[in-house]
């Protein structure tokens, strides 16, 4: 059995985005609390609008906590900013709900 994926102190989670806050703005705010090496704002691949979400990874652990301090309920555009460490993603399993294994989901009533 795998161990479970660490976290990365690094690596911010931010949520509760405003649909019209750019991935631009997010990389002014936050590098004014460090060297932010990485910034992805996560949009739609249907519609290219903002999931209201994004993660921001700085250079060092401190600045990071420091982020997380100064802008976690930080009002922008709006909204009051959710920010913490962001938790390593969980792989899915993909069977979404139909069926079970044993049958393949085959769905047949009989």
């Amino acid at each position: 059995m795998q161990d479970a994926p660490q976290a990365n102190p690094k690596k911010l989670f931010v949520g509760s985005i405003s649909f019209n806050t750019t991935e631009e703005t997010l990389v002014s705010l936050f590098s004014q609390h460090g060297n932010v090496v990485d910034a992805a704002l996560i949009v739609d691949r249907m519609s290219g609008r903002s999931k209201g979400i994004a993660f921001i990874t700085f250079e060092t652990e401190e600045e990071a906590k420091a982020a997380i301090e100064a802008l976690n309920g930080y009002e922008l555009d709006g909204r009051a900013l959710v920010v913490n460490v962001a938790r390593p993603r969980v792989p899915r399993d993909n069977s979404r709900g139909y069926g079970n294994r044993d049958n393949n989901g085959g769905g047949s009533r009989y």
